[in-house]
């Protein structure tokens, strides 16, 4: 099967684009390398991926161009995944331009690469940010979609409408999956988990948003790889799919966590509750698993413990 990976470089998508080549699969990725974060990681990230054994090709363009995706697309995809996105609640905030034009302008480019190459399967990364600030939990994804908090949200609810516009439209087949809080070996820099543990190491204090009770749902890397290679296998028609842990965790839970895997305490610089931040997510993950027979496995001790050794194995 050849697969087609926006965000190959990032986070999910390069360990996605790993997973891919191991079972046998030729992937071409598209990344731009943008500095949201240090680009020198995705592009370590890439050196790995192009040292396995497999059909891996890497182009460099953006997202936002649609000359730039046709060129990598080519001749087509069995699937295409779009992992590529501006992320991020609160940088949205400042920057809510940008954001709209990568997300939304970045999604048509690929949904009419698709239209004229009669591409059908599209697996897209969405968002538990669209069901704001909501409060029945779990969240299901029949729950009504009508208040996102940020433009990051906004944007990844206006990805869900597109895709069921170019399903009836054109045929598309789509899975948009909503990633509930993503963690794990590899993750971004700038993601809470990844910046406590490197800011508890330097005995710097963290910031502690609000008084510690608002939660996330979150979800290990390698339980959102396995739900993400089932939705490529099996996508089909048009669907909306929680990704969840379903293992809620509080803000103070999750410093505590942190603190007794490294063996040292947090430093707590608390601030305000950010504009734009939910209280919690909590997925029902109750679809995933009749659709994709997707089951998280990794608690979130366990995984917080597996991106520590990661990390001290970096230095």
């Amino acid at each position: 099967m050849k697969v087609f990976v926006t965000g190959a470089a990032g986070f999910i998508g390069s360990r996605l684009s790993r997973a891919l080549l191991a079972r046998g699969d030729s992937v071409v990725g598209l990344d731009d390398f943008n500095d949201f974060y240090d680009p020198a990681i995705k592009r370590q990230n890439v050196a790995e991926l192009e040292k396995l054994d497999g059909d891996f090709q890497m182009v460099e363009g953006d997202l936002r161009v649609a000359d730039d995706v046709n060129a990598a697309l080519g001749d087509g995809a069995d699937v295409v995944v779009n992992l590529a996105a501006r992320a991020g609640v609160r940088p949205s905030l400042e920057q809510p331009l940008l954001y709209t034009d990568t997300n939304v302008r970045g999604l048509v480019n690929i949904l009419e690469g698709m239209r004229e190459r009669g591409l059908k399967k599209l697996v897209h990364a969405s968002s538990s940010s669209v069901y704001g600030g909501q409060e029945k939990v779990p969240f299901s994804e029949e729950d009504p979609i009508n208040l996102p908090w940020s433009p990051y949200a906004a944007t990844k609810r206006s990805n869900e409408l597109m895709l069921a516009t170019w399903h009836h439209l054109y045929g598309i087949e789509s899975h948009a999956l909503r990633f509930f809080t993503v963690f794990g070996p590899g993750q971004r820099p700038d993601l809470a988990i990844a910046k406590f543990i490197r800011l508890i190491e330097q005995d710097q204090p963290i910031p502690f948003f609000g008084d510690g009770t608002t939660g996330r749902d979150y979800t290990f890397i390698d339980d959102i790889v396995q739900g993400v290679l089932a939705s490529i296998d099996r996508v089909g028609a048009l669907e909306i799919i929680n990704l969840g842990g379903d293992e809620p965790v509080t803000l103070t839970e999750m410093v505590h966590t942190i603190e007794k895997v490294m063996g040292k305490q947090a430093k707590l610089d608390r601030k305000p509750v950010q504009p734009g931040d939910v209280p919690r997510t909590m997925a029902d993950v109750s679809k995933a698993r009749k659709i994709l027979g997707y089951e998280p496995k990794t608690s979130f001790a366990e995984g917080v413990a597996k991106q520590y050794e990661w990390w001290k194995s970096l230095s």
